[in-house]
């Protein structure tokens, strides 16, 4: 036991535990030096370990020089053996300094038979992935002892977790380019899957079959945006989409883990239209509590239903586009992730600030969005403003030219939907009673009663259409119009 004095602090160190902490970085130089005897010895075990190993991967610079010569002769198409690569390092001050020939033909006697050099490979990376994961846990040790006034704890959390979810993730052993071969037979089995199925959808199940019949489902990687204008359902239309995925079951028994963002409602708001749809009452009604005892044992029993559902809300409010794939990243590490759902994409922020250049701002989250969902292979679905022109024009059924602040909304979508209620606009219209006009018009609202339109607007899977639905604006609940014929 010492004592060190540092200022008026006295620490106390205890140097058995200090000797402990000493340690050396995770290597393996007999593994690397088998490996580089084996690809001189026989070039063909270069093969094995081309596409994902690379010379930082090696703990010495003599080792990354020597893997770095091989990888350039045998590139060129020219045998790589002691004589060439005596040539080519001999001006190499790290090669002379480090044994050169001498070390070289060390390495050939404890050279590998070519079977085993991906193993050895794979070892070579797995060390190289810890001596980063010590230096991730360096760095936020000391970022947590300097304390930055930009740099809350909050920001390092995330900082610190985005570096893991790289780490985790930067799979080079399967990572770079694929042979079309493997391409064409993952593309050629999904396609059998879809032949297969019975249901016309291969993608996730909205809930609401026709438009599922019309895009094939929600697809892997995807960015759906759904636009509109306020009180046309979108929020309505996204948990009623999240409800049924959530809680759909199939032929692996798996329910679908579902994320919520919610940046306007709070998580209870949204759970009680969740409740309300369930329980075929008014949101209204459950909110003022103005329910009769059969409607209340009705939303306790639609309550126990719901216990079990696997959706994950999280409603804190102006989160940034780094929030909201860290959070994704982590849910996903810990239960699993099938789609994300935001609401809405205007209010999300960006890490840049583009001089009150919103057009910018909106732009680099929809990139990011589009990224979140090719990096998590997940549907991404983002509720969308609309420019207040539609309300300008006679003609209000919106156009890909109404999608709110930027052009890359529309450019980085993959299928863009609009929700429009012809009801909505022509209530709005009522001419005086008792008037030839007034039965005119009540004649068209009964035809567009509780009717509601998805606009297919884009469509990178297949083209554009439109699909009728009903909306019961009482629980705030999409469905098809009739029930579905196969």
């Amino acid at each position: 036991m010492s004592t060190q004095d540092q200022g008026n602090k006295v620490i106390t160190v205890n140097s058995s535990t200090n000797l402990n902490l000493i340690r050396e970085a995770p290597m393996n130089l007999g593994a690397e030096q088998a490996l580089l005897g084996a690809i001189i010895s026989n070039n063909l075990a270069f093969e094995k370990v081309e596409n994902f190993l690379k010379s930082d991967f090696f703990s010495t610079k003599i080792n990354k020089v020597i893997f770095e010569a091989l990888k350039k002769i045998i590139s060129s198409d020219q045998v790589a053996d002691i004589n060439t690569l005596k040539i080519l390092l001999e001006g190499n001050e790290d090669f002379r300094n480090n044994g050169g020939l001498d070390y070289l033909l060390k390495i050939c006697e404890n050279s590998l038979s070519i079977v085993n050099a991906k193993q050895y490979g794979e070892l070579i990376y797995d060390l190289f992935i810890r001596r980063k994961l010590i230096n991730v846990g360096t760095e936020l040790i000391n970022d947590c002892y300097t304390v930055k006034k930009e740099d809350n704890a909050s920001k390092i959390i995330e900082q610190t977790e985005q570096e893991l979810f790289e780490l985790s993730n930067d799979d080079e052993i399967n990572s770079g380019p694929r042979v079309f071969e493997d391409i064409l037979t993952n593309t050629l089995d999904y396609a059998e899957k879809a032949f297969r199925k019975s249901e016309e959808v291969i993608g996730l199940r909205t809930g609401l079959v026709d438009f599922d019949k019309k895009i094939g489902g929600l697809h892997k990687s995807d960015l759906i945006i759904v636009a509109g204008r306020p009180s046309m359902g979108k929020t309505a239309f996204a948990t009623n989409m999240a409800y049924n995925i959530a809680s759909e079951i199939k032929e692996s028994k798996r329910k679908k883990n579902v994320l919520f963002f919610s940046l306007e409602m709070s998580s209870e708001q949204l759970a009680t239209r969740i409740i309300s749809e369930i329980a075929g009452l008014s949101s209204e009604n459950i909110r003022t509590g103005n329910l009769s005892k059969t409607d209340f044992n009705k939303l306790i029993k639609g309550g126990e239903n719901l216990k079990n559902l696997d959706l994950f809300i999280d409603d804190t409010p102006a989160l940034s586009i780094a929030s909201v794939r860290t959070r994704a990243r982590r849910l996903k590490r810990k239960f699993g992730l099938d789609l994300i759902v935001l609401d809405y994409l205007q209010l999300l922020s960006s890490e840049t600030r583009y001089n009150d250049s919103r057009v910018q701002e909106i732009s680099e989250i929809t990139r990011g969005l589009k990224a979140i969902a090719k990096e998590l292979d997940v549907p991404v679905i983002a509720l969308s403003q609309l420019s207040r022109k539609v309300e300008d024009r006679e003609e209000k059924r919106p156009q890909l030219a109404d999608l709110r602040e930027s052009g890359s909304i529309e450019q980085d979508a993959d299928l863009v939907v609009f929700l429009y209620r012809e009801e909505y606009y022509l209530a709005r219209t009522e001419p005086q009673e008792g008037t030839d006009k007034h039965e005119i018009w009540t004649s068209k609202m009964e035809k567009v009663h509780n009717i509601a339109e998805a606009i297919i607007a884009k469509n990178r899977h297949g083209p554009i259409s439109k699909v009728k639905l009903h909306f019961n604006p009482t629980i705030t609940k999409f469905s098809d119009l009739a029930e579905p014929s196969f």
